[in-house]
């Protein structure tokens, strides 16, 4: 994705608000803000905004299960399997 097509002055936001948010909703993709012709801030609709903090959640997960295996806290499946039916026997 091209974020360079995908830029607007702050002052076309606050004209065009609410077309912004519908666009933002069809389109998915974010929009970048200028102010004096920096960028300064990215807009993007709650549905992407989402997912991408989901993506972030899991990705943190793993790094933190990298780290764990590097660090030679692993133990293996089938003992960990183990201890738990025997802590939690099914009915």
């Amino acid at each position: 994705m091209r974020y360079s097509t995908r830029v607007k002055p702050i002052s076309y936001l606050k004209a065009n608000a609410a077309e912004v948010l519908t666009e933002l909703a069809e389109v998915r993709e974010p929009l970048v803000i200028t102010q004096h012709g920096e960028a300064k801030a990215v807009v993007q609709d709650i549905a992407s905004f989402e997912q991408t903090q989901e993506t972030l959640a899991l990705l943190k997960i793993l790094a933190l299960g990298e780290q764990d295996v590097a660090a030679g806290r692993v133990q293996p499946a089938l003992e960990v399997l183990a201890r738990l039916k025997k802590k939690h026997p099914a009915p």
